[in-house]
């Protein structure tokens, strides 16, 4: 045992034998990980005993603790209330369960006149207003859909009131998809006032705000306004559709929560389906490592999983026992102010809907660790080099081909959990202007590709370019980075941006930024990586000159 090792067991030693909250920091004296003990001086000297019998996840945790505070508490379930409220305050790196693939989502909405609506990866404008953080960005992002085409808000990239009257109205408006602000017809009011539905809609769902549209349209109807309640009587029919829409799989319980754990190979996964009005409305999923105590994992999540201030159910199924379930279900019972019940069905239809939780959660495990380790350590040391949120399951890459400043054409290639998607690579010819500039044909060609995201997300089609990628990398330095990213803002678009430099030899060398370069130095997975996605993508640009 090392020296530091021993410091800390014999600090461990130290505690006494009663409830509290243990808070580990690393040599920055940054808080790591916090967690809570029936005995402190048991639990928290476990960390510090034989390393070997510790799974991979604890022993890296400890690898960076430097030193420990804990804070007494008179009962467990003081020192449970006090975990959670410390965990939701700091955030801790090995606290952080509740991470999907996807990371946190924000609904955004801009501020000042003819607002509107966005589904956000992150925080990115100090002059909007946002809701969150939500971690089921795919729900996020679906919902902020639904509620723009419901209440007709402009899913295109102008900016209002800048562009008022400048323009046509848009094939959305002709299709009844739109309420056409650009036009210079709309007043205000009326546009605000879809907004605050639309607002109303994300908030607190569609029950009450059918309850509160009925009432706009009833006094619209005293008024005499005719015209007006028929387009609420509309509106009200489309969110009754967007419901009809939500397969019924729940008629015992109208609301209820159900989670169930998959693990393969070290790594779990873990499923929630959310059910309201006997209705599915909401799934979710969050990766982990295995734990030592399935028990233990289970306790984990409710905590952490409820802490983010989610609505909690009377019920909760689970897939099996969870430790420490009385002062949890009085947590749950406290927070929500009426009794939650922390149930096991064994059989029955809500057996079935337990079942049916795992199976999603076998399934989103197998497909995120189905590439080979090799590919998925690469990915995770080109996410933690370039400092990503989540490891870039889906990349595309650019570049810009031509015939001496002529026949510019850009090829685009796709690499998915590390591997080439052939399928999905495409060529653009570049028509916006003649000659050779590298930096506007880069420009014109993510233009290109984030309007045919649009189109198809219109459309309601998610694969292909219906979906965005987790990384974008482009051939070039800093000044084809630096084309692009006014787009990412103009468009509305959250996703990383990098360029891939060569040397004087045509060998890939770094990874540029806007202001400046990462090298890869003893990164060697991220650079082999890199340099097959570099290569791929010049090869593919090139061949169209060569047939």
């Amino acid at each position: 045992m090392d020296e530091r090792l021993r410091r800390l067991k014999d600090k461990a030693n130290k505690l006494p034998l009663t409830p509290g909250v243990y808070i580990m920091k690393d040599k920055n004296k940054n808080i790591i990980y916090i967690g809570k003990a029936k005995a402190l001086k048991n639990r928290v000297s476990q960390y510090f005993g034989a390393q070997e019998k510790h799974l991979n996840k604890v022993r890296k945790m400890v690898e960076n603790v430097e030193d420990f505070d804990y804070i007494l508490t008179d009962s467990e379930f003081e020192a449970l209330v006090l975990e959670c409220s410390l965990i939701k305050q700091n955030m801790p790196k090995y606290n952080i369960l509740l991470k999907d693939d996807k990371g946190f989502s924000y609904i955004k909405i801009t501020k000042g006149n003819w607002r509107n609506i966005y589904a956000v990866l992150q925080k990115d404008d100090s002059n909007s207003d946002y809701i969150g953080p939500y971690t089921a960005g795919f729900s996020v992002t679906k919902a902020v859909e639904e509620a723009k085409k419901v209440f007709k808000l402009p899913t295109c990239n102008k900016v209002f009131p800048r562009d008022i009257g400048k323009d046509r109205p848009c094939l959305n408006y002709h299709l009844g998809l739109c309420c056409a602000p650009c036009s210079g017809k709309l007043p205000l009011s009326e546009y605000e006032k879809n907004v605050e539905n639309a607002l109303d809609f994300l908030q607190n769902g569609s029950k009450k705000t059918i309850k509160n549209l009925t009432k706009q349209m009833e006094e619209a109807a005293e008024r005499l306004d005719f015209e007006q309640a028929a387009k609420i009587r509309d509106t009200i029919r489309s969110i009754e559709k967007v419901g009809s829409n939500q397969k019924v799989v729940s008629s015992t319980y109208k609301v209820q929560d159900v989670f169930a754990l998959s693990v393969m190979d070290g790594k779990a996964c873990w499923a929630v389906l959310r059910f309201e009005d006997n209705r599915l409305v909401d799934s979710e999923h969050f990766f982990t490592d295995e734990g030592e105590s399935i028990a233990e994992m289970r306790a984990e999540l409710i905590t952490s999983y409820y802490s983010l201030n989610r609505k909690i159910p009377p019920r909760i199924e689970l897939d099996g026992e969870i430790a420490d379930s009385e002062n949890i279900a009085k947590w749950l019972s406290e927070k929500r102010g009426t009794n939650v019940s922390l149930v096991i069905p064994q059989k029955g239809e809500q057996a079935k809907l337990v079942d049916m939780c795992k199976a999603n959660a076998m399934q989103k495990l197998t497909e995120k660790y189905r590439c080979n380790d090799r590919s998925r350590e690469a990915l995770e040391e080109l996410a933690m080099m370039l400092g990503l949120k989540a490891t870039p399951e889906y990349i595309e890459a650019y570049d810009i081909s031509h015939t001496g400043g002529s026949d510019n054409v850009a090829g685009m290639v796709v690499f998915k959990d590390g591997k080439p998607l052939k399928s999905g690579y495409k060529r653009f010819a570049i028509r916006g202007f003649s000659g050779q500039d590298d930096y506007r044909s880069m420009e014109e060609v993510l233009s290109r590709r984030f309007d045919e995201y649009y189109k198809h997300k219109e459309q309601g089609v998610t694969v292909g370019f219906g979906r965005l990628p987790d990384l974008i990398l482009l051939d070039g330095g800093k000044g084809q980075v630096n084309a692009v990213l006014p787009l990412l803002s103009q468009y509305g678009i959250d996703v990383p941006v990098f360029g891939m430099v060569k040397n004087s030899k045509h060998r890939t060398s770094a990874i540029s930024t806007a202001g400046g370069r990462i090298d890869f130095n003893s990164r060697k997975k991220a650079f082999n990586l890199v340099t097959n996605i570099q290569d791929e993508v010049h090869r593919y640009s090139v061949a169209y000159h060569r047939k």
